[in-house]
């Protein structure tokens, strides 16, 4: 048999494959729950639900001896959109509130508040916080200190004179100049989404087979390792990237997040996570043999790692040595970085390139794995 022949066959035997699994995937409406039903609605979950940003955390203001300069400062707090103020002239008044939890902090204006002004000294101004969530106590204590230095800078403004000595500090913020926690989290969610999701539509693939009884039959044809791979690995990459293109397009449009690098970049780099994502889940379908076991599998070895080792959510660096030294084998971790980068940043070739080798790296280790394990159904 010449080797034209054997290279026709074989190609004919992946295309048919393909058209045999395509076919399966637009029959089984579960498929398409997982692609796209699934992704929505995460996605609206992480975009919508999840936030480190407060606004209207509620506070008690304590006014020791009211004056022009503290009402200015009381106008300028209770002005803001991150607090919702309650003033009283003692702090008596809400210590049992803080206690409760029913206000967030107290903010207490000293009674020399305007002379410590007038010399030029540190002002009065002590914050009580809630100790019990310190998220939520660093953010009331970095709010009033923002506030504190808008005041500042609006007094100085009016006056055409800054105190003698006095920092004029302009901070500038890269990337993210608005600090808003969504443009983090939207990425950062996607790239969960997409472990998940590729993940789950190859674990269900060949258990569905053996639920179903059809592996016999293709144990019965000629069809190779390779071409059994490729056959099933294909149609749900085009079905990933489906779900990507929807995931980017609510991205854009919903969420007004912005895409500062390149369409062709960010596709490139999706498929290579997308190849390294449907390889592990096939390989977990060619051990389970149940949907149900696929499935469990996949949520443990893909979405819970990707949840809490990819720096989605959590800070890696804050962790203990071994959790920092599970994270290097987390896909997620390096598709989070790569997506952060592309949608805020732009193409940072530094950045990208070595993320993208990594991915090629352990999707290559994962489809020989396939491969070896799948061998053992097959031959």
């Amino acid at each position: 048999m010449s080797t034209i022949s054997v290279r026709s066959g074989r190609w004919r035997r992946i295309r048919a494959l393909v058209v045999k699994e395509s076919l399966q995937v637009v029959r089984d409406p579960s498929s398409f729950v997982v692609a796209f039903v699934l992704p929505a609605l995460l996605l609206f979950l992480f975009g919508f639900g999840i936030t480190f940003d407060a606004t209207r955390i509620k506070v008690g203001l304590v006014v020791e001896e009211p004056t022009p300069e503290s009402q200015e400062f009381v106008a300028s707090l209770s002005n803001t959109r991150y607090f919702d103020v309650r003033q009283s002239s003692s702090r008596l008044s809400f210590v049992d509130d803080l206690s409760a939890g029913k206000i967030s902090g107290i903010i207490v204006l000293s009674g020399d508040f305007t002379e410590r002004l007038a010399r030029g000294d540190t002002a009065g101004v002590q914050v009580i916080t809630d100790g019990s969530d310190p998220n939520t106590a660093g953010l009331v204590t970095g709010y009033v200190q923002g506030a504190w230095q808008s005041w500042q800078s609006q007094r100085n403004f009016a006056s055409a004179a800054s105190a003698p000595g006095q920092i004029d500090v302009q901070p500038r913020f890269w990337f993210n100049p608005e600090l808003e926690s969504r443009r983090l989290l939207v990425p950062g969610s996607i790239s969960l989404i997409m472990m998940m999701m590729g993940s789950l539509l190859t674990a269900l693939v060949v258990s569905r087979e053996w639920e179903r009884g059809t592996i016999e039959a293709l144990l019965a044809t000629p069809v190779g390792t390779l071409e059994f791979i490729i056959g099933k690995l294909v149609p749900n990459f085009i079905l990933g990237l489906c779900a990507m293109t929807v995931c980017v397009l609510a991205a854009l449009f919903v969420f007004d997040i912005p895409l500062r690098g390149s369409l062709i970049v960010l596709v490139g780099f999706t498929a290579v996570f997308l190849a390294v994502a449907l390889s592990l889940g096939l390989l977990i379908s060619t051990v389970a043999r149940t949907q149900f076991v696929a499935s469990q599998m996949a949520m443990l070895v893909a979405f819970l790692p990707g949840l809490y080792f990819s720096g989605f959510l959590f800070e890696i660096a804050s962790m203990p040595a071994p959790l920092r030294a599970f994270s290097v084998i987390v896909p997620a971790k390096y598709y989070v970085r790569g997506l952060q980068t592309i949608f805020l940043a732009g193409d940072i070739g530094s950045v990208l390139i070595p993320c993208t080798l990594i991915l090629v790296f352990m999707s290559t280790v994962l489809f020989v794995l396939t491969a070896r394990n799948t061998r053992q159904r097959l031959d």
